[in-house]
């Protein structure tokens, strides 16, 4: 086996690589690439899971980052487990083949509990006084203080919210791709593992907040190359050879879809009042939407609804195609997490999780940054609201209430969709949006075009290919 780094470089493209990318673009200079057909939905743990198992939504269930729990009755995004991924791991593969073969997983998805020798995923401590405490999980426990030790805290704020892709007191723009590096560097210099899997999220964040095409792009896009540079010098010097792959594309959006709004306005759905906000009660829901950038999972708990939906939603301005179980099952996506119908938006629109009619009664967590409670992905979360004045001085606040011991509540996110500029999680029209993969082992790529579940035997031939 040939040991091997793989360098997720979420958001990159054939489109933004060039003269603003001097060392990517001399690695795939030199490399055999290709364009990877995005998974459906093209999101992060979706195409994670389809690289890592060689499978489909349908077979390892990750129908995308979150779903509708159908017996608890409850919308559930971003979980941790990596039992949720069914079907045989790319390093337990590599383990049949040589039974000292390791893997070490540094910020991909579904990071606790697998079978992967080396773990550090972001996880917050949650003292029962209600506090939140930004901290990260590893495996083994052991790694968790000592890479601290070493690196510093992990600048948590920089990997999502309003603080992530941008200068500020929390850290430089850059700062949460940079300690994942570095940890990548910590933990080969300690465990030299077989398989090292690495994230990098910066480009994420301001493709999302700006859009493609917003001439700031480019010092992310310098940005990220520089840690790319530093990683791939440091592997080659310890002969371990590097590929670089990306989960999905962003282009450019400026039309968000409110599905549930819809749905409440039919009479559809359920919206239950506690201490004065609305708040979407799924299970006594006849129809609701989970939003997943540009894919959303309907979910009927009335079936009889099912042909009004469709014909409904196909209707609605943004939408591109609904998807019903015929069709899901020739995609692939037919799981009994997905929704019943499947809708996906036109390449400049995406779903919102809004239900609410009045901002006023908007839940609590709608202007806060809570992963976990929305039932949606929410972008808008990379944003401070614009109509706070001195928006800033009243995060110091709220910070210094919190280091005081006093309850605080951090609701400085706006409830205007309008503000993001760019999305994934559809296919794009134009190939040079897609993810790609890019691999020094030339002799383990003869295609030009994989599908995503493809990525998987690339990725083992790549290691066992000398």
């Amino acid at each position: 086996m040939k040991r091997t780094a793989v360098i997720n470089v979420v958001g990159l493209t054939d489109s933004l690589i060039g003269p603003r990318t001097p060392c990517i673009a001399d690695f795939l200079k030199n490399s055999a690439w290709a364009h990877i057909t995005p998974a459906l939905p093209a999101v992060t743990c979706t195409a994670q899971a389809n690289y890592l198992t060689g499978l489909k939504p349908a077979q390892h269930g990750i129908v995308g980052n979150g779903w509708y729990n159908r017996e608890m009755d409850e919308v559930q995004f971003w979980k941790q487990s990596n039992h949720l991924v069914k079907g045989r791991k790319l390093w337990e593969d590599l383990r049949r083949v040589d039974s000292k073969a390791t893997c070490a997983k540094l910020f991909w998805w579904y990071n606790m509990y697998s079978s992967a020798n080396y773990s550090i995923t972001p996880r917050p401590m949650y003292p029962a006084d209600g506090r939140k405490v930004f901290d990260i999980y590893s495996w083994p426990y052991s790694i968790r203080e000592q890479i601290k030790g070493d690196l510093g805290e992990f600048p948590f704020p920089t990997f999502w919210g309003p603080a992530a892709g941008v200068k500020t007191p929390q850290g430089a723009p850059d700062a949460a791709s940079r300690w994942i590096a570095a940890s990548a560097r910590w933990i080969e210099e300690k465990f030299q593992p077989t398989l090292n899997l690495v994230y990098l999220p910066h480009l994420d964040y301001n493709l999302q907040r700006l859009g493609p095409n917003d001439p700031a792009i480019e010092a992310d896009v310098r940005q990220i190359d520089a840690i790319v540079d530093d990683l791939i010098a440091f592997f080659r010097e310890r002969s371990v050879q590097v590929v670089l792959l990306s989960e999905y594309g962003i282009t450019a959006v400026n039309t968000p879809i409110h599905l549930n709004r819809l749905f409440r306005q039919e009479g559809w759905l359920t919206v239950k009042e506690e201490l004065g906000r609305e708040l979407l009660d799924c299970g006594a829901s006849r129809v609701f939407a989970v939003a997943d950038h540009q894919v959303a999972h309907i979910y009927l708990n009335d079936r009889r609804l099912e042909r009004a939906v469709r014909d409904l939603v196909s209707k609605v301005r943004g939408v591109e195609t609904v998807f019903s179980e015929t069709q899901l099952m020739e995609l692939g996506l037919n799981h009994t997490r997905a929704g019943d119908l499947v809708a996906v938006a036109n390449e400049d629109a995406w779903f919102t999780y809004y239900y609410w009619n009045e901002d006023a009664v908007a839940p609590d967590f709608a202007r806060t940054v809570d992963i976990h409670r929305k039932p949606g992905y929410d972008p808008v979360e990379l944003f401070l609201d614009p109509t706070i004045s001195r928006v800033k001085l009243k995060i110091a606040w709220r910070l210094l209430k919190k280091k005081l011991g006093f309850r605080m509540l951090m609701d400085v996110i706006p409830l205007d969709a309008s503000l993001v500029k760019g999305s994934h999680g559809r296919r794009p029209a134009k190939q040079a949006d897609w993810p790609i993969l890019i691999t020094e082992n030339t002799a383990a790529l003869n295609k030009s075009q994989l599908d995503s579940a493809e990525v998987y035997k690339v990725l083992k031939r790549t290691i066992l290919t000398p």
